[in-house]
């Protein structure tokens, strides 16, 4: 998911924030509905455990705020949404790529240069098993960075999900758009034709619009 998407999620919890606190008598909030204060920090920190897990500094920094029961609840919300708003302009300014996101970037698109050039020799099978490959290692590590489970347990043995389930799963949480979602189920079978000795499943065409489609997916979801 690119960040545009994250920060109209941020931008809607600050300009719901800003008009409770233009209707509020006090700084502290303490004349606003106890009930709609905690909406917006129950809100607030789901945003925060969506967009950068509850191990990032942001969520813990909310955590923290509300052990503090010193603080009122309107005070509580005050902290909450000023790390709302550094998450927002970390967004902004597209702080939030780690070293290892990084690394992996450049490792899947030395894998995907492998597969485009195997593919512009007329290898389109071996580019397909390839960039399929590549899409699922991304999968694996985008389910690890947002705190998806990547074992499963059948028949008391311990299995890696299958790369669908886990395009399932991180659809169900978010991390990226029902539409993509589909796309990568459209791509996984592709590789997997390929994978199966189905060379006759699909085209060249086809391979060559998942190579450039994977490729622009992984840059917009790092993990």
């Amino acid at each position: 998911m690119n960040n545009d998407y994250f920060i109209k999620q941020t931008s809607s919890i600050i300009e719901e924030f800003n008009l409770l606190k233009k209707s509020a008598i006090y700084d502290d909030l303490s004349d606003q509905d106890a009930e709609l204060l905690t909406k917006l920090i129950t809100k607030s920190k789901a945003l925060v455990a969506r967009i950068v897990s509850t191990k990032s500094e942001y969520y813990k920094d909310i955590t923290l705020t509300l052990e503090k029961k010193y603080l009122n609840l309107g005070n509580q919300l005050n902290h909450i949404i000023g790390s709302v708003t550094a998450l927002q302009e970390d967004l902004q300014n597209d702080f939030l790529k780690s070293y290892t996101e990084l690394l992996h970037s450049e490792i899947f698109s030395d894998y995907i240069e492998i597969a485009k050039h195997l593919y512009e020799n007329g290898y389109k099978d071996s580019a397909a098993v390839i960039v399929g490959s590549t899409l699922e290692s991304h999968l694996r590590t985008l389910c690890q960075k947002n705190g998806i489970e990547i074992e499963i347990q059948k028949n008391e043995k311990i299995t890696y999900k299958t790369a669908e389930r886990m395009n399932e799963d991180l659809g169900k949480n978010n991390v990226y758009s029902i539409p993509n979602q589909k796309q990568i189920t459209a791509w996984l079978a592709v590789r997997n034709n390929s994978a199966h000795g189905k060379y006759e499943a699909y085209t060249p065409a086809d391979v060559n619009f998942m190579l450039l489609g994977v490729e622009n997916f992984i840059a917009m979801n790092p993990a």
